[in-house]
């Protein structure tokens, strides 16, 4: 119609990707050539001169930072040990001392044997704590009643005491999130692995975010059940949203099957780091490659469980469109 305002082009995401076959052999990473991938992604994602002023363009030397790793995956499938040690060593050239950096999951099961050593790493190493972990005060509600177990802030019970308790008395519909996330980091570089999620599609992006920091979290993980808004909504809460400012899936093993455990038979060499500011952007990418994987060992696709991706996308927190998604090279 002649005279019609244009509307504005839609905003464009960026995933930046660096692939070296020499990252990994045999389920071992090479840490010289991880670190310069991790440098690589960092430097092209923020257009800076130095990793010093990248790293330094995304948290403030007033922030304090914290870094959000997979660790369900026991010694092959947690967070690569080397892609953590290259984020600290940037975010220490940046002005951050090492021991204010807080290294976190839910539990840390798998660093025990990824080479992980707390105390000698230099950062801190920290699991969510059971219930004393939770910040009483920093809640989330959902129409969906969940069971509550031993570890969770509101579980009714224990210490060595015989108590009978109603179906009703050990089941809410309130989440607490962590403390780490909700009090002690003001920044968050959130590092999933390129993994499916058997319970809501993958634990890419948004799903490593949430669901591992956050209690009463199982109602949210019953695959099509659970509402495909629920994990976006989470992530939506401020608690969580504006802190991320960096989202690097280590895809040096792509697990396209039983994850986010570990499962051997379905993972594969994959070599690459991902990187982008958009957490959904990353998550369809990561989603259509694992796809790709699931159709070769002829397992079935991936169906409503990952339909959260979706509804974020409608919500506004990044694109889910292919055609507004843009895959660059980080170069080698």
């Amino acid at each position: 119609m002649f005279g019609q305002t244009p509307r504005p082009s839609p905003t464009r995401s960026v995933v930046y990707a660096a692939h070296d076959p020499d990252a990994i052999t045999d389920y071992v990473t090479n840490p010289r050539v991880v670190h310069a991938m991790v440098d690589r992604l960092v430097l092209t994602a923020t257009g800076q001169p130095t990793v010093a002023k990248a790293w330094a363009s995304l948290v403030s030397p007033d922030d304090k930072v914290g870094i959000k790793i997979s660790a369900a995956g026991g010694e092959l499938f947690t967070t690569h040990h080397d892609v953590v040690n290259a984020i600290v060593d940037g975010l220490v050239a940046a002005g951050h001392p090492r021991n204010s950096i807080v290294v976190w999951d839910r539990s840390l099961g798998g660093t025990k044997y990824a080479g992980y050593q707390s105390g000698k790493d230099g950062y801190q190493l920290r699991a969510i704590v059971p219930r004393d972990g939770y910040d009483p005060k920093a809640v989330l509600s959902a129409p969906l009643m969940g069971k509550l177990v031993w570890g969770d802030f509101e579980y009714k019970g224990d210490l060595g005491k015989t108590v009978i308790l109603s179906d009703t008395e050990n089941t809410s519909n309130v989440s607490h999130f962590s403390r780490i996330l909700s009090s002690e980091v003001t920044k968050i570089i959130n590092v999933p692995v390129m993994s499916n999620s058997e319970a809501n599609g993958i634990a890419g992006c948004l799903y490593n975010i949430t669901i591992p920091n956050i209690d009463n979290w199982r109602r949210f993980s019953e695959g099509s059940r659970f509402g495909a808004t629920s994990i976006a909504e989470i992530y939506a809460d401020p608690v969580i949203g504006h802190k991320v400012v960096f989202n690097l899936m280590d895809g040096l093993i792509a697990q396209f099957a039983g994850g986010p455990q570990s499962e051997p038979n379905y993972a594969v060499h994959h070599a690459t780091l991902y990187a982008s500011k958009d957490p959904v952007a990353l998550d369809v990418v990561a989603l259509r490659k694992i796809g790709e994987l699931r159709a070769r060992a002829s397992v079935p696709v991936i169906g409503p469980e990952a339909s959260y991706i979706q509804a974020a996308g409608q919500m506004g927190l990044g694109n889910t469109d292919a055609t507004l998604i843009d895959i660059k090279n980080a170069g080698r």
